[in-house]
């Protein structure tokens, strides 16, 4: 691992936890006790719930609402349109709840001295809330349930309010239907009167008329005309024929045509036979000529004959032409007189017309007040009836029985409720208090957080002797301890450039966190490698090492810094442990800061580090004296322990920072006092299975027996 210099960078939201399952299980663990103190107090909150809440019952009576359209009377279509039928069934459902309607529930079944609603300030409200309405989705139905702690009770409520709504809505219709016939009443009789009104308009506009017939089939003026209309149709025809006959004519004549070809005259059955007398008279003098001359009388009077002939028939040709001509003008006159008639007629219509229109008017007026009458009439007569025999559109569909179980409290479902709730305050609470402890537990507090790297872990080890614990790697080498403190041993050996890390001070941020019991056990694993190693205890104010190697009154540090011994090798103390020497505090000096300051230590650093490959200096806290800092200054580096959940990240990062800012290299730190196998193995299930492992491989246990039963003597 690289080494971290400088100073620590606050905490900051953009460093995020790897959270899963196992470390949110990880968190009930922890908090088990915790978690199950607060379900079992939940659910005892909701046995006593159970044992000391009422029993409510629940009785169900079951109302059927039709349309107002299934009574006798439907009025909607003369004076009011309903609206959709979804609001009127809302409109009921309301109504089912009005506080008028409640009241006189309350009143009939004297509720106000109910045990339930005697002591509430507002008892109509109390009774309300007991009700609930409930429709029965896609029908009609609607649910009238009533609570109560009295069975009987719930149903008289539940009835006595579908009762009183019924009786009510009969009422109301009633009390409508009276008032409208007396409306009906009024409107007929004013209705009656515009009748009489509106026939004796009509009847004076007649009179005025003088009985003249407006209807078209009795029009005489309309027949009229539509014949003068005819007629003037084939007047113009004809006229136009002869018109034109006439200009043909003339125009023949005009043309040098003979008047006997005109087709006209020709056509002329008296002008045939004359021109056929002609043709005879013609043919009998061609016959006299050829044997008389024109001189001779017989041949005379022929043409005499021919001649008169001829007169009668040029004089017939032009009766005809003056014929045609006065047939033209005759059409023409014809025409032009019909044409006159025509136009009186249309006249006298279109005044009729506008006679007619108001005639109309007031017959049409006359017709709409004769039906209204009517209709007026047939609903009064209807409603009167109707008053007699009115239906109602509600129906009770079922009553309300007493109920045999209650509804309330709902045991099965209170119970469910007691044990997911209980589950879930207990965790949320586990979580509120995991997420207020922000004490260093785990490998990722340190790298994340304090931005350093881990060495190890140590195990908790379970004796409470301070000789067995401090010297747990000598007494028990094969534990599950001292296989930790071998870990960070090979952690330290491995780093880059470990050979220069030949000083190590071992601190930690308060007392009891274990920096005495890491210094002498890793000191005892290096020393175990060969290496020739010195275990300093440089805790001046509080010295623990002489106590574990069991040196009674020794000489130590403080004399050595004092001038008292003016040789090193006077304060080194050889141990039982191979290759291991210890210098031990000595007395407690009254200057401890100083004389961890002096020259004389620096001397003695610099003596031992040529005597000795490894040297491990125990030093006070961090945070309680100044002496770590600066024998730290004086080494290659600081171990830094921390104690399992006990130290705040904060706490610990502050330390860090004090060392850091003095220049002083940190190599690691290391989590001391893990319980493996108790209340901490939820977080290092692994480690645990790991050692557990290991240790079940190499312990002998009649070993460790004796091992433990020969402990050296105290040495002096």
């Amino acid at each position: 691992m690289d080494n971290f210099n400088g100073s620590i960078p606050p905490e900051s939201g953009s460093v995020e936890e790897n959270i899963n399952l196992r470390q949110y299980w990880h968190v009930i663990l922890e908090r088990r006790w915790l978690v199950i103190t607060a379900f079992v107090s939940v659910f005892i909150l909701c046995l006593i719930y159970l044992a000391k809440a009422p029993r409510i019952y629940q009785a169900t009576a079951t109302l059927q609402i039709n349309p107002e359209s299934q009574n006798v009377l439907n009025l909607r279509d003369v004076f009011s349109v309903e609206g959709r039928e979804q609001d009127y069934l809302q409109t009921q459902y309301k109504k089912l709840q009005a506080r008028t309607l409640i009241a006189s529930v309350v009143s009939k079944l004297k509720l106000d001295k109910d045990p339930r609603y005697e002591k509430a300030l507002d008892k109509i409200d109390a009774v309300a809330g007991d009700i609930t309405i409930s429709p029965v989705r896609l029908s009609r139905l609607v649910n009238i349930k009533v609570e109560h702690t009295n069975p009987k009770q719930a149903a008289a409520i539940a009835n006595e309010l579908m009762n009183r709504f019924i009786e009510d809505n009969i009422d109301q219709k009633r009390n409508g239907s009276m008032k409208a016939l007396e409306g009906l009443k009024v409107e007929e009789a004013s209705q009656k009167a515009k009748v009489e009104t509106a026939e004796q308009a009509l009847q004076k506009y007649k009179e005025n008329l003088r009985n003249i017939s407006l209807e078209e089939n009795q029009n005489i003026i309309l027949q009229s005309l539509k014949q003068a209309n005819e007629q003037v149709m084939l007047a113009k025809s004809e006229a136009t024929i002869a018109q034109r006959l006439n200009l043909e004519v003339k125009t023949l004549i005009k043309n040098g045509a003979r008047v006997d070809t005109i087709p006209q005259v020709a056509e002329d059955k008296l002008i045939q036979e004359l021109k056929a007398q002609l043709a005879i008279q013609e043919a009998e003098l061609d016959g006299m000529r050829q044997r008389y001359k024109n001189g001779w009388p017989t041949v005379k009077e022929k043409l005499q004959e021919i001649n008169s002939i001829k007169k009668s028939i040029d004089e017939g040709a032009q009766r005809i032409i003056e014929t045609i001509e006065n047939e033209a003008q005759i059409a023409k006159s014809k025409e032009q007189s019909i044409q006159s008639l025509v136009d009186k007629l249309t006249q006298e219509q279109m005044d009729l017309g506008k006679q007619s229109i108001q005639y109309e008017a007031l017959k049409l007026d006359a017709e709409l007040q004769k039906i209204l009458f009517n209709k007026v009439s047939t609903s009064e007569k209807e409603l009167a009836i109707s008053i007699n025999n009115m239906l109602n559109n509600l129906q009770i569909v079922d009553a309300a029985v007493e109920p045999i179980t209650p509804v309330k409290p709902r045991v099965l479902l209170t119970l469910i409720l007691g044990l997911f709730g209980g589950l879930g305050v207990a965790c949320g609470l586990a979580f509120f208090v995991n997420y207020l402890d922000d004490s260093i537990k785990t490998q990722d507090d340190i790298e994340i957080y304090l931005h350093l790297p881990f060495l190890g872990y140590v195990p908790n080890i379970k004796s409470n002797s301070v000789i067995e614990r401090d010297l747990q790697a000598h007494i028990h080498p094969q534990s599950t301890a001292a296989e930790g403190f071998r870990t960070i041993r090979a952690a330290v050996s491995l780093m880059p450039k470990a050979d220069k890390y030949r000083l190590l001070v071992v601190t930690s941020t308060i007392p009891s966190e274990g920096k005495s019991l890491l210094a002498s056990n890793l000191a005892i694993v290096t020393a175990q490698t060969g290496l020739k190693t010195l275990l300093v205890d440089a805790d001046l104010r509080r010295p623990s090492v002489h106590k574990v190697f069991q040196f009674q009154g020794p000489i130590g540090l403080s004399s050595f810094l004092n001038e008292t011994t003016a040789n090193l090798k006077d304060i080194i103390h050889t141990t039982e442990v191979p290759n291991l020497d210890v210098i031990c505090a000595g007395a407690i000096p009254s200057n401890p800061s100083e004389l961890s300051g002096s020259k004389r230590m620096r001397q003695l650093l610099q003596e031992a580090s040529q005597r000795y490959d490894r040297i491990f200096l125990d030093c006070p806290p961090v945070s309680a004296v100044s002496d770590p800092l600066i024998i730290a200054s004086m080494t290659d580096g600081v171990l830094f322990v921390t104690k399992f959940n006990k130290i705040r990240r904060e706490h610990a990062r502050k330390s860090l920072q004090r060392i850091q800012d003095a220049g002083i290299n940190i190599l690691g730190v290391v989590l001391n006092d893990i319980d493996f196998e108790g209340k901490d193995s939820y977080y290092y299930s692994y480690y645990y299975y790991q050692n557990r492992y290991y240790s079940s491989h190499y312990s002998n246990p009649a070993k460790e027996k004796t091992r433990a039963n020969n402990e050296p003597a105290a040495k002096s």
